[in-house]
C-alpha cells in the first residue's frame, strides 16, 4: 500500500505528467490514475515507492501524450499555467518554459519524456534508461535526436525571471492607441503570431510570420474584438501574458516570448480555446 505520506506525491508527480501532456486536467488524471492504481494494487514490497511512481506516471504520460497526438491541429497550443505569485502545491521550477513546451510539440512521446527527464529533471542517461527498461545507448540516441529537433536549447533559455512589466505596459499602450508604426518597432524581424481557438473557435489567423503582418493582425484583433475588454499581466510558465476579460470572463489569453538581446516580441502565442482558459483565475 502507498505510503502515509501519500499527499506528497501529487506535488511530486504533477510536473513530469504536465510538461508530457501540456494540459493540467490530463495531467491531473494521469497522476490520480496512478495514485489509485498503486492504492488499489497488490505491491507491498516495493523498495523505492517514489521511482516506481515517477516511473509510472512518465509512462502513463507518454500514452496519454500519444492518444492525444491522433486528434489535435497542427497549431495545438499548450495549456498555460500559472508560474509567478500563485498557490501553487507543485514546485514551479520544474514546469517548463512556454516556448519550450511549444517547440516539444516536434518531438515524439518517448523524446520529449527523455529530453524531459534530461534537461529539467537532470536525470543521467543510466537513470532515464531505468525509467524505460531500455539501454544508456536508447537514452543517449532519444535525446540527441530531441535535441536536434529543439535546436540545442536549454529548458530554462526561454524564462523571464528578470522581465520588466513595462515593457507590456508599453505594448498594452500601443494597441489601444492603434499606433502601427510603434508596434513595429516592438516585434522582432522574426516575430510569430500562434493562435489556438481548439475545436470550438476559429481564429483568424492560426499562424502570422513578420513584423507587418503580424503589427496588423494584433490591432485588428484588438480593434475588432477586445477593445472593450478589461487586461491583466501574469506570468505563465515563466513567461510573461496577457489576460484578455469580457465583463469577467477570460476571452484570451497571449503569453509572449521576448529576445534576450533587444527585449523586441519574438513570439505571441493567443489562446482562445475555451477549454485552456477554463482554469485560469482573475488576480
Amino acid at each position: 500500500m502507498l505510503s502515509e505520506n501519500k499527499e506528497s506525491y501529487y506535488p511530486l508527480l504533477f510536473p513530469y505528467a504536465y510538461n508530457i501532456l501540456g494540459i493540467v486536467e490530463d495531467a491531473e488524471d494521469a497522476v490520480q490514475d496512478i495514485i489509485i492504481k498503486h492504492l488499489t494494487g497488490t505491491a507491498t514490497d516495493l523498495r523505492n515507492e517514489k521511482a516506481y511512481l515517477i516511473r509510472s506516471v512518465i509512462n502513463h504520460s507518454i500514452n496519454k501524450k500519444k492518444r492525444n497526438s491522433k486528434t489535435v491541429g497542427a497549431n495545438w497550443l499548450p495549456e498555460p499555467l500559472e508560474t509567478r505569485g500563485a498557490d501553487h502545491s507543485i514546485n514551479s521550477r520544474e514546469i517548463l518554459s512556454y516556448s519550450l513546451l511549444v517547440l516539444m510539440e516536434r518531438l515524439t512521446p518517448k523524446e520529449r519524456a527523455v529530453y524531459i527527464l534530461k534537461q529539467a529533471f537532470d536525470y543521467s542517461h543510466d537513470e532515464i534508461a531505468g525509467v524505460f527498461s531500455f539501454t544508456v545507448g536508447n537514452s543517449r540516441k532519444l535525446f540527441s535526436r530531441a535535441n536536434s529537433k529543439l535546436g540545442g536549447i536549454r529548458h530554462d533559455e526561454k524564462r523571464s525571471a528578470f522581465f520588466d512589466p513595462n515593457v507590456l505596459n508599453d505594448y498594452i499602450s500601443v494597441i489601444k492607441s492603434g499606433d502601427i508604426a510603434s508596434l513595429e518597432n516592438m516585434l522582432s524581424a522574426d516575430i510569430l503570431v500562434t493562435a489556438d481557438g481548439g475545436s470550438k473557435f476559429n481564429v483568424v489567423s492560426e499562424m502570422t510570420w513578420g513584423i507587418a503582418d503580424a503589427s496588423k493582425l494584433m490591432l485588428y484583433v484588438y480593434e475588432k474584438y477586445q477593445q472593450h475588454f478589461s487586461i491583466e499581466q501574469v506570468f505563465f510558465n515563466h513567461q510573461p501574458a496577457l489576460l484578455f476579460f469580457d465583463k469577467g470572463i477570460l476571452i484570451n489569453c497571449q503569453v509572449f516570448e521576448f529576445a534576450a538581446a533587444n527585449m523586441k516580441i519574438r513570439r505571441i502565442y493567443s489562446v482562445v480555446d475555451t477549454d485552456k482558459l477554463k482554469n485560469i483565475k482573475s488576480s
